[in-house]
């Protein structure tokens, strides 16, 4: 199992605290290798509108099956962030990516970039799927 970690997973703007409380307790009672933890920075969206970022530790497959959970336990749409480019190119900015999620389906995939030396995570490009 390898462990991992995504600072731009998250989940509607409002349900933050809600949403990452559920995602603990889930987690504990399953015995999954996963931890969550809202830190302060929101992103707003065109298309999707505003969501809460939350950073985890633990499991990815754990991560992305907890993600799709929380978003049918509270409705909501939720950022499925962490995924990264092929590409091995030296940017002067750190990026990932993204999918927007509404439950099980993809509504839409998201850029994010952030300065390489510290800095909150800001949406770059967007697109309706």
């Amino acid at each position: 199992m390898v462990k991992s970690d995504s600072e731009t997973f998250g989940v509607e703007k409002g349900y933050g605290q809600q949403a990452v409380e559920w995602l603990n307790e889930e987690a504990k009672q399953n015995h999954l290798n996963f931890e969550a933890r809202l830190y302060g920075h929101q992103v707003d969206t065109r298309n999707f509108g505003s969501f809460e970022l939350f950073s985890w530790i633990g499991d990815i497959q754990a991560a992305r099956k907890l993600i799709i959970k929380v978003s049918k336990r509270f409705r909501i749409k939720v950022i499925e962030g962490g995924y990264k480019t092929k590409e091995k190119i030296f940017k002067i900015k750190r990026q990932d990516y993204g999918v927007v999620r509404k439950g099980e389906k993809v509504i839409g995939h998201l850029e994010f970039s952030s300065p390489r030396l510290g800095g909150d995570w800001q949406i770059e490009n967007e697109e309706l799927r």
